[in-house]
């Protein structure tokens, strides 16, 4: 299942890059965070007696940060290659591991810096920087959502805070939206933006609570940490992106870096793990890593 989500996350994104010319970057973020709104609040139907004040805040920021998220990856992936993308982006969840509890994970932290170097290309300009820039802002607002996430998660059961976050990233990309022209906005095109935010990112989101109560959160994080190989792949056979070796390299040592951090990491299972939410304490991340 978190195989399963992965790859929706990295086939909506390039399947959305299609629509790039069309749409632009904004209105792609902005019509698919507001499709997974509203389904979101048809299926979980959130009750405000659910949440208390400090929750909905909670849920507020969220939103906030998830709207960042979703919005500078697209504005990324519109200048770069989707692979290098997503090893860039990457990098916010890993330095949540790198600097979470627990010691020997900072050299993997060497080797996540290899893999920016290789990607990049500083020595001949091998990157767009607006693209470099937005994918690293990215991988910021991954950081601070896997940080928010835990925290909604301990306090707010199931998909609950999900279903409030969402419509609120939708909110705050609302202006961007309509700002970046939606003047070949058709109902086709409606409707295949509806498809695309089931398979990003209501069902990712769904599958990855479900495969969290399998899997412990070693096993999960280190499967996200395949990640950025899925994109290359996803970029690979849908865009036509062939990576150059420095490139692949680079993804590699990224997926490498995440793999060890996360198995350094590695803490025995709690209850949690399995799909309860404690009252207080720790919790389970979206990427899976487990934090106090």
């Amino acid at each position: 299942m978190a195989v399963g989500s992965m790859s929706c996350v990295q086939l909506g994104l390039a399947l959305s890059a299609h629509l790039l010319n069309q749409l632009g970057p904004l209105g792609i973020a902005g019509l698919r965070l507001a499709w997974a709104g509203v389904l979101l609040l048809i299926l979980v139907r959130p009750r405000p007696r659910d949440f208390t004040g400090k929750d909905l805040l909670a849920c507020t920021a969220l939103g906030v940060v998830t709207a960042g998220l979703m919005t500078l990856f697209m504005l990324a992936i519109a200048r770069i290659p989707l692979g290098t993308a997503s090893a860039l982006e990457f990098l916010g969840p890993l330095t949540v591991s790198v600097l979470g509890p627990g010691g020997g994970r900072g050299r993997w932290a060497v080797l996540a810096a290899a893999g920016v170097v290789l990607l990049t290309r500083p020595w001949n300009g091998g990157i767009d920087p607006a693209g470099l820039g937005f994918a690293l802002g990215a991988a910021a607002c991954w950081g601070i959502y896997i940080l928010l996430t835990q925290h909604v998660g301990d306090r707010v059961t199931g998909l609950s805070g999900l279903a409030v976050s969402i419509p609120v990233a939708a909110i705050v990309t609302l202006p961007a939206t309509f700002s970046s022209g939606l003047h070949a906005l058709t109902w086709p095109l409606l409707a295949v933006m509806l498809a695309l935010a089931a398979l990003h990112p209501v069902l990712p989101f769904s599958l990855e609570f479900l495969a969290l109560r399998r899997l412990t959160a070693s096993a999960f994080g280190t499967l996200m940490s395949l990640e950025p190989a899925i994109a290359l792949l996803a970029g690979l056979l849908i865009l036509g992106q062939i990576p150059g070796a420095a490139a692949a390299a680079g993804v590699l040592f990224v997926v490498a870096a995440g793999i060890g951090a996360t198995r350094a990491g590695a803490r025995t299972p709690q209850p949690h793990d399995r799909g309860v939410n404690p009252p207080n304490g720790g919790g389970v991340t979206a990427a899976g890593e487990l934090v106090r």
